[in-house]
């Protein structure tokens, strides 16, 4: 297996919506996304560890709800999700919709969302690891070059961030497939973004590209998507529905 960085010449067609989304909202907010939920999410909701994280929740799928819903014209509450081997939602398409992949995460206070067109999507965020945590990830499960990169950082706080961008890239390409975290753990990532993973090795078939995403805040970002051809990101900002 090999990541290859590639140049700058990207297909104008190739486009990948990502959108960054507050997940500390007002009540009032997090209340009307709460009304666009399944029963399913809300009891997910109500059996988070403490309010905040349910709160938190319910901002995540209310909002994926209002923006994977205006793709397909129709409505938010209305949406239905199928769910793939290993837990990769999806949406239930509607007749003649046109065929989108979405993906999403979250970490905290921040999350993000991609929306591919003919292509399996993947996204990562996550918080800033705390120096030393994930050195000692790397050093165990990393393939070589990778781990090198984080444990020859020149600080634990360069190390912590080249961990956080080696671990997104990692899930990312795992969702792409809606495949298990442990599958991607040796996947050779290190390098400059964008990436191509000519071999997703245990994944299933590649070849991936992959790309870091900028983000606000301490986190860090990526997204990967299948077929063999470079693709741009469209970054997007969500802004909470204003209220009747």
């Amino acid at each position: 297996m090999n990541a290859d960085p590639v140049g700058e010449t990207v297909d104008a067609a190739d486009v990948i919506d990502v959108w960054t989304l507050c997940t500390d909202q007002p009540p009032a907010v997090v209340r009307r996304l709460r009304g666009l939920l399944d029963p399913d999410e809300r009891d997910r909701a109500d059996r988070a560890h403490d309010p905040v994280q349910g709160e938190r929740f319910t901002v995540v799928r209310g909002a994926v709800r209002l923006l994977v819903a205006d793709r397909l014209g129709t409505g938010a509450a209305d949406l239905v999700w199928q769910r793939g081997p290993h837990g990769k939602p999806a949406p239930v398409l509607p007749p003649a919709s046109e065929r989108i992949h979405v993906n999403w995460s979250a970490s905290g206070a921040l999350a993000v969302l991609a929306v591919a067109y003919g292509r399996r999507v993947g996204a990562d965020v996550e918080e800033i690891r705390p120096p030393g945590v994930g050195a000692r990830i790397a050093q165990r499960h990393f393939p070589a070059p990778d781990a090198a990169l984080v444990l020859e950082a020149p600080t634990p706080a360069v190390s912590a961030d080249r961990f956080t961008r080696l671990w997104c890239r990692r899930e990312a390409c795992v969702k792409v497939h809606g495949g298990r975290l442990a599958q991607g753990l040796g996947l050779p990532l290190a390098g400059p973004s964008p990436l191509r993973l000519a071999d997703a090795g245990p994944l299933g078939p590649g070849p991936l590209w992959l790309t870091d995403v900028t983000v606000p805040g301490p986190f860090r970002a990526a997204v990967a998507a299948d077929v063999d051809r470079p693709f741009t990101v469209r970054h997007r900002s969500w802004v909470a529905p204003r209220l009747p």
